[in-house]
């Protein structure tokens, strides 16, 4: 790929979608919300190359959810890869998350990148855990690899992000996967949701985003449970074959009423 025309990306997550299309998520409609984040992403259809989705696409699990999203992801005809969040149902999304231009497939390589998707979900649990198996796995892909500069995704953030509330349902084994990446210098990116706010950090020269939700936003910083009043959001990303990169986060206007006095999520 010329290293001029870098790929460009959108990350997408944490969409909270239900099988109702009128349930709402503490006061927010989030198929209303995530709606107006396909349109805007409609209008950037021409520079998009690829759609990254990083868990909770759907808040209840169910089957609908998931063939709800994948009808109003069809007419953006952009190729769109997933992986799942804690309030994902797997089963339901390798069953349903695979038509078209949507991809189960967690490792591939696009535009002079290696796209490695880990699944961090711990079942019936709000936090999140790297199995030895998907450990191993990530391991050997690193490692067959012929160094390509490559980005890692999953849904639980590998840092605290100094909200007490939030940092009790980061990746519990952190240091498992730091002393992977730490073994290959290629690694250049990993990403991230859950946690519906931006963030960034960078570890080992290893850049570390988190990207706002499509529906409700968390409050930076915050002790408990609290909600902010941004806007819903997704991550752009440019991916240059040389391993560099450039980000920025998009606000998508979305008028609502936060249930304020929500005091648990």
């Amino acid at each position: 790929m010329n290293p001029v025309f870098p790929l460009s990306i959108a990350q997408v997550s944490d969409m909270h979608l239900f099988a109702d299309e009128n349930e709402q998520l503490l006061g927010m409609p989030t198929t209303l919300s995530f709606q107006a984040t396909i349109r805007r992403l409609k209008k950037l259809r021409s520079e998009l190359d690829l759609l990254l989705l990083t868990g909770d696409l759907s808040g209840d699990g169910s089957l609908e959810s998931y063939e709800m999203l994948q009808n109003l992801l069809r007419p953006l005809e952009i190729s769109t890869y997933w992986l799942p969040g804690n309030h994902d149902n797997a089963i339901a999304m390798e069953q349903i998350l695979n038509l078209r231009l949507v991809s189960r497939r967690k490792s591939f390589e696009r535009g002079g990148w290696h796209f490695i998707l880990l699944d961090s979900t711990v079942p019936e649990c709000v936090h999140g855990h790297l199995s030895a198996k998907i450990l191993h796995w990530l391991d050997f892909q690193l490692s067959m690899g012929d160094n390509k500069p490559t980005l890692l995704a999953l849904h639980h953030p590998p840092f605290k992000v100094d909200s007490k509330w939030l940092d009790s349902s980061t990746l519990q084994n952190s240091q498992d996967l730091f002393a992977i990446v730490d073994r290959h210098p290629q690694v250049k990116l990993v990403l991230f949701g859950h946690i519906h706010q931006e963030f960034h950090c960078q570890r080992h020269s290893v850049d570390y985003l988190g990207t706002p939700s499509t529906c409700i936003q968390f409050a930076p910083s915050s002790s408990k449970f609290s909600l902010d009043q941004k806007s819903p959001g997704f991550r752009l990303l440019r991916l240059y074959s040389n391993g560099t990169w450039e980000s920025s986060v998009e606000r998508v206007p979305f008028s609502y009423k936060l249930d304020l006095a929500a005091t648990g999520y």
